[in-house]
């Protein structure tokens, strides 16, 4: 059980950031075939194949890249991609719950110009529209789970979580895409953000872990508190605290800071954006397929 409450973190990740890519990708489909477009579809099925493979790279080349430098370097390296990380997902979060509502308009504008502007031009839309979601994906997946497999072989409990979010998203994103399946997006990137957000604290902290251990940040025996006695890191309650809130027994000064200065108002700004959204427009928004 040492690492299997990381999968449900993991999996709540992949689940957000896929059916983000394919919320993206139904509206995309759903465009071209109402507007009898259909010989166009394998312009967008070439640059979704595009987007992941760039992303499978570009998760390979984390995962396998720094393992022949020193500890150090690879301490530096992954704490300067833990802080990139969290940048990308909190931009994501408040990104994504502030352009959800006109995301199909905002994709059906591109796709007109892009199928006016030449033959690849369609495939470059969905390489971008997926590809950032992908990488995105990729570069905090691999974030998230460094931070709680670290030292270990263990890499495939998150790795899986993740993969079975991803798979659930596009069961979703086709169900969506047939119009069987209605949910309230708001309140779903609403809650999924304010969960992000957390776990984006945790990444963060440990991010700060590996610079002190890199030297290149200073305090790495300078404790805030050490609740190993207490709080076991073996335990299972220690284990689903690491897991999915990526938290250590033995916290530094300075990882405590960045923790609460990230996560205070971070959290705050979204749950004030949440409100005044709330406020101005509360409406359920609709399966893309049914957008006309």
């Amino acid at each position: 059980m040492t690492y299997s409450c990381s999968v449900f973190a993991n999996y709540l990740i992949g689940l957000r950031e896929g059916l983000e890519a394919a919320l993206v990708v139904s509206i995309l489909v759903a465009y071209l075939v109402k507007s009898d477009q259909r010989y166009l579809l394998p312009r967008i099925w070439g640059g979704v194949a595009v987007a992941v493979a760039i992303s499978l790279a570009f998760g390979a080349v984390l995962t396998f890249g720094p393992r022949g430098l020193t500890f150090e370097a690879q301490e530096l390296i992954g704490g300067t991609l833990s802080v990139i990380a969290v940048g990308f997902v909190t931009w994501m979060v408040f990104w994504m719950a502030r352009a959800a509502r006109g995301l199909g308009a905002e994709l059906r504008g591109q796709i007109d110009r892009a199928a006016d502007a030449g033959r690849w031009s369609l495939s470059a839309v969905a390489v971008l529209a997926v590809g950032r979601e992908g990488l995105e994906t990729a570069l905090f997946l691999w974030a998230a789970t460094n931070a709680v497999t670290v030292g270990t072989s263990a890499t495939w409990e998150p790795l899986t979580g993740a993969a079975l979010g991803i798979v659930t998203a596009g069961v979703l994103g086709w169900l969506i895409y047939r119009g069987a399946l209605r949910i309230n997006l708001t309140r779903f990137f609403t809650w999924t953000g304010a969960f992000l957000i957390v776990v984006a604290a945790g990444v963060l902290a440990y991010g700060v872990h590996d610079l002190q251990e890199a030297r290149f940040l200073p305090g790495l025996n300078d404790l805030l508190f050490d609740v190993s006695e207490q709080v076991p890191p073996t335990s299972w309650y220690g284990t689903l605290l690491k897991g999915i809130f990526n938290f250590s027994p033995q916290t530094t000064k300075l990882e405590g800071l960045a923790w609460v200065l990230y996560l205070v108002p971070t959290m705050t700004a979204n749950l004030s954006s949440v409100r005044r959204r709330t406020a101005a427009a509360p409406t359920r928004l609709a399966a893309p397929a049914s957008v006309s």
